[in-house]
């Protein structure tokens, strides 16, 4: 694993926390229903390893190009 992927999977772990913390925040001080957010977020990382995507991956497989492709659909 190179540099690139390495750092591509850290930023994918950043984003995913940051969308949990975001949406507990967010149903803390608003409404509750930004839960839901972290349900789909939480639904999609269960099912990526059956359907071969994420749609986080997705988006940073065309910001790293020079990098391996993960969780593409393949």
């Amino acid at each position: 694993m190179n540099t690139q992927d390495i750092i591509k999977v850290r930023v994918h772990d950043g984003i995913v926390g940051f969308l949990y913390l975001g949406s507990i925040g967010l149903a803390e001080q608003f409404a509750v229903s930004w839960i839901w957010v972290a349900v789909a977020v939480a639904f999609l990382q269960i099912i990526s390893p059956v359907t071969k995507f994420c749609p986080v991956y997705t988006i940073l497989n065309k910001f790293y190009p020079d990098s391996k492709p993960i969780q593409n659909g393949s």
